[in-house]
């Protein structure tokens, strides 16, 4: 090789060089969905909900059993015949009850990085509507399907809130679909369908709270931005970081549900 060639192969070793380091900063700049809830501006409504639940959560366990029916009920859990004497707090209170660390868990991950996103688009005062009507809704749902059949079951989780906030990420994922690749939303579609449907096949799960939540979270969320125009994230890598984790997360959404005939047994989903 002679000094000419040399020379050019110096610079091109060099070019290929600063192209590799170029690329490198670039996807270490590019945050995670776990970076992008604790980076940019702080959405402290959705941790405020997630706190509430765990701290509620602790001090329930630290009294007595989130596994105890019993002890479910005194706290609050929603049931037909104590809603309908007069005990109407039990469709807000049993949003905020888990039966065992594995209901809470599932739900507030989801929670974590879905609700991130509907508060980042909406406000956080819009945010927290959506969040309460949606539960409020699905327990409302649930309430009625219990009426019809009559049922004595004993009902808790954030899952009804947390299937309006699954709406609110469909509704702000069609509104942005310029943002969204057509296979995310999709995605979600399929996600919900699925999570529904295995719902509907699960005696202890509270399905009726989960159609309720979900339609609540899609009306509620096209009316606080049908006349706003809403983003879903700074950037199409960030919306689709968090996708990949909450399509794993949505599947495991449940809303337990416990006979008040067997206290002390529950069906495990």
């Amino acid at each position: 090789m002679n000094r000419y060639q040399d020379e050019n192969w110096q610079q091109e070793e060099q070019r290929r060089r600063e192209a590799y380091y170029r690329m490198n900063s670039q996807n270490s700049n590019t945050p995670d969905a776990l970076e992008q809830i604790f980076r940019g501006p702080l959405n402290w409504m959705n941790l405020l909900m997630i706190g509430i639940n765990v701290v509620i959560f602790i001090i329930m366990e630290f009294l007595g059993s989130t596994e105890d029916t019993g002890f479910m009920l005194q706290w609050g859990a929603a049931c037909r015949p104590f809603i309908l004497n007069g005990e109407w707090y039990r469709l807000f209170t049993s949003m905020f009850l888990h039966f065992g660390i594995y209901h809470l868990a599932n739900n507030m991950a989801v929670l974590l990085f879905m609700g991130d996103m509907v508060e980042n688009a909406v406000g956080h005062w819009k945010y927290l509507a959506i969040y309460l009507g949606s539960g409020l809704v699905g327990n409302l749902l649930s309430l009625y399907m219990d009426i019809q059949s009559q049922s004595n079951i004993v009902s808790a989780g954030a899952s009804g809130a947390i299937y309006g906030i699954i709406g609110g990420v469909f509704v702000l994922m069609i509104k942005n679909k310029e943002q969204v690749r057509e296979i995310v939303i999709r995605r979600l579609v399929f996600v919900i369908v699925v999570t529904i449907y295995y719902g509907s096949q699960a005696a202890q799960i509270d399905n009726a709270a989960h159609v309720g939540g979900l339609i609540g979270g899609i009306v509620l969320t096209v009316l606080f931005t049908v006349h706003k125009k809403t983003h879903i994230a700074t950037e199409k890598n960030m919306l689709q970081d968090d996708w990949k984790f909450s399509d794993n997360a949505c599947i495991m959404v449940s809303k337990k549900n416990v006979t008040i005939q067997q206290p002390l047994s529950r069906e495990v989903f």
